[in-house]
């Protein structure tokens, strides 16, 4: 029986791949845009009310890894990733799951050979694998997650 690993590609539009202990991958997108009349809190909250759900539905999670973004193009992307971070961190410490960031350039590798791969070339790496990924972010989430499985053989 394999262990629940749920793998994210952090932020606005959160990618998601998740590892069900049958071995079944399910993937996809969530996003966690601010609504209208929300504060600025809320997205986050959203955000773990959503990790939660996954752990039930899924039976419980085993090992979370996240994508680890060392560089930002704008401030508002950094403040949301390092909200969404922090979150996800405490979520886990909360429910006692063990978690790992992985850098970027190390997932991009893995899936392409290149670590500075386009969103393209990742989206069509997941596809090699026979996934169909709406999007990069889902595309990000993938690679991880084929990332982590090959860490639990070694």
């Amino acid at each position: 029986m394999q262990n629940t690993i749920l793998a994210l590609d952090l932020g606005t539009t959160t990618g998601w791949a998740l590892m069900t202990r049958d071995g079944s991958i399910t993937s996809g997108t969530e996003s966690f845009k601010p609504h209208r009349f929300e504060g600025g809190g809320m997205r986050f909250l959203r955000f773990k009310r959503w990790l939660t759900e996954i752990k039930q539905t899924s039976d419980g999670i085993d090992a979370v890894y996240f994508e680890e973004v060392r560089r930002h193009l704008g401030v508002d992307a950094a403040h949301a990733y390092g909200g969404f971070m922090a979150q996800l961190t405490a979520w886990c410490e909360h429910h006692q799951i063990p978690y790992q960031g992985v850098p970027v350039g190390t997932i991009k590798k893995h899936a392409t050979g290149k670590g500075n791969a386009s969103k393209g070339e990742m989206i069509a790496a997941a596809k090699a694998r026979g996934h169909l990924p709406a999007d990069d972010n889902e595309a990000d989430a993938l690679a991880l997650l084929h990332y982590a499985l090959r860490l639990q053989e070694v």
